[in-house]
């Protein structure tokens, strides 16, 4: 017998896009939205329920709109090789799911981020919706499960890199033979071992 978790799992991972579809409509919603906006609750709550959201005081969540594709530059008109044109090929160096999380960060500067997740893509933009905890709440500090994130070292998870999104970026979730340089960081390591 099935979980009602499981039920919303099944129906998240079967990403209907079908007229009329609930999905369907939703992209509508979202496209008519803000690129930060602020939700009551989770769309997919599996999925948030399994990042560390409780419906408790001290989290909101934000859906984050990220724009597809790499960065590309305008085409110069004349006097480059083909290979110097810097036109294609030029990316972030981070993925966009961290990128989203960096902006939840800045636009709410009093919490941290404690994960995100996709809920949504067209044809232009990606949609993430992330998770973000008050360490100043009374709730939060009182609970033992999730009051590490109050403590000092964790300011600014988000812009550091000391995300899931952000650790998988960096190269972290890779462990053992062939990631001996990624820890703590590619740049400490640049130079060693020579």
């Amino acid at each position: 017998m099935k979980s009602g978790y499981a039920y919303v799992k099944e129906t998240f991972e079967r990403h209907e896009k079908e007229y009329e579809s609930p999905n369907w409509k939703r992209g509508i919603e979202y496209r008519k939205g803000k690129s930060l906006q602020r939700i009551e609750r989770p769309t997919n709550i599996h999925r948030a329920r399994n990042l560390g959201y409780k419906a408790k005081q001290g989290y909101i969540i934000v859906r984050a709109r990220i724009r597809k594709g790499g960065m590309h530059k305008v085409r110069p008109r004349r006097g480059r090789k083909p290979r110097a044109l810097g036109v294609s090929r030029y990316t972030t160096g981070k993925n966009l799911r961290w990128v989203a999380e960096e902006r939840a960060q800045r636009k709410y500067p009093n919490m941290q981020v404690l994960n995100s997740y996709k809920v949504y893509s067209d044809g232009r933009s990606w949609y993430y919706e992330v998770i973000l905890v008050d360490p100043h709440h009374p709730v939060i500090k009182s609970d033992t499960k999730i009051n590490w994130i109050c403590e000092a070292h964790q300011k600014r998870r988000a812009s550091r890199g000391l995300t899931s999104a952000g650790k998988k970026s960096r190269g972290l979730h890779k462990k053992g033979w062939g990631s001996e340089k990624t820890r703590p960081s590619i740049r400490a390591n640049k130079g060693r071992g020579k």
